[in-house]
C-alpha cells in the first residue's frame, strides 16, 4: 500500500542492485514512490527496476563524471530527487590481511566508495534541493564504524574506518543543512546475511532483512526530520518511539557517536 507523504516523490537508490540497496528500492516502491534504482553491474540493477517499475542507472559512485551523468539521468525520466538513499559501499578483499600486507590503492578504494561516493552523490543532489528548501538524504552505514573490532568479524583496515568517516561526514553536513528545510540520517541495517557478510559463521547475531528497509521508509515520508543528523540502528532503535522523544534526543544529543568522558 501507498504512502500518502511518498507517493508520487522521487527516490534515488545507490547499490541498488543486490541486498540491502534492492531491499530498500522495492519498500520505497511499494510506498508509492518513483524508484531509480544505481550500480555499477547493469544486470542487477535492470533486474531490480523491472521488478518495482523503477529505472535502472549504471554508475561508478567513485566517480564524479558518472554520479552527475547518474543524478541529470534520474532528474530527466523521473523528476527531482526528493529522496537519496546513500547505499553504495565495498568491504574491500574478501582476504583480511595486516596493513603491511595490504594493497594501498585497494585500501583507499574502500574510502572512495563508501565515503568519496556519498559525498559526490549528496553533491549532485543537494543544489536542486536547497532552492526546492526539501529532501532527505539517508546513509547506509555499519556497526563496524563503533563496535569494538574482533578478529574474524571485520574484513581488513579499510571498512570500519570507512564507515567511521560516512558517520562523521553526515553529521558535519547535518549541521550544515539545518534551516534548508533537509533532513539527514545515517543507518546501522544491522548484520545482514548479503555477498558482503557470507563469510560469518551462521550462528552470528543476524538481523532480519526486512528492518533496514522499514527505517528508510519511515526516514523518506519525513515523520522523522527532527532527529535529523542521528545515527540510527534498524533493530535495536524503536523509529517510533525515538519520533516521540525527538526533543529529548536532540537536548540531550542521543543516538550520535561521541566521545563521552
Amino acid at each position: 500500500m501507498a504512502d500518502s507523504e511518498l507517493a508520487g516523490q522521487v527516490a534515488l537508490v545507490t547499490g541498488g542492485g543486490r541486498g540491502i540497496g534492492a531491499a530498500i528500492a522495492r519498500e520505497l516502491a511499494q510506498a508509492g514512490m518513483r524508484v531509480a534504482v544505481a550500480a555499477r553491474s547493469r544486470d542487477q540493477i535492470g533486474k531490480v527496476a523491472e521488478e518495482i517499475g523503477g529505472i535502472a542507472v549504471q554508475a561508478d559512485v567513485s566517480d564524479r563524471a558518472s554520479v552527475t551523468d547518474m543524478v541529470a539521468s534520474v532528474v530527466g525520466e523521473l523528476g527531482a530527487v526528493d529522496v537519496l538513499v546513500n547505499d553504495a559501499g565495498i568491504a574491500g578483499p574478501r582476504e583480511t590481511k595486516p596493513i603491511w600486507e595490504e594493497d594501498p590503492a585497494e585500501w583507499w578504494h574502500v574510502f572512495e566508495v563508501n565515503v568519496l561516493g556519498a559525498y559526490l552523490c549528496c553533491r549532485a543532489v543537494l543544489p536542486a534541493m536547497v532552492e526546492r528548501g526539501s529532501g532527505r538524504i539517508i546513509n547506509v552505514g555499519s556497526g563496524a564504524a563503533y563496535l569494538p573490532a574482533r578478529p574474524g568479524m571485520l574484513a581488513g583496515s579499510a571498512y570500519g574506518p570507512s564507515k567511521a568517516a560516512l558517520y562523521r561526514f553526515g553529521d558535519v553536513l547535518a549541521g550544515q543543512l539545518a534551516g534548508h528545510g533537509i533532513a539527514l540520517f545515517t543507518i546501522s541495517p544491522g548484520l545482514v546475511r548479503s555477498e558482503m557478510t557470507a563469510s560469518l559463521p551462521a550462528d552470528a547475531p543476524w538481523t532480519p532483512p526486512e528492518l533496514a528497509p522499514r527505517l528508510v521508509r519511515v526516514l523518506a515520508s519525513g515523520r522523522a526530520d527532527r532527529l535529523s543528523g542521528r545515527y540510527l540502528h534498524a533493530e535495536h532503535d524503536d523509529i517510533e518511539e525515538l519520533i516521540r522523544r525527538a526533543d529529548e534526543v536532540r537536548e540531550q544529543d542521543l543516538n550520535a557517536i561521541r566521545l563521552r568522558r
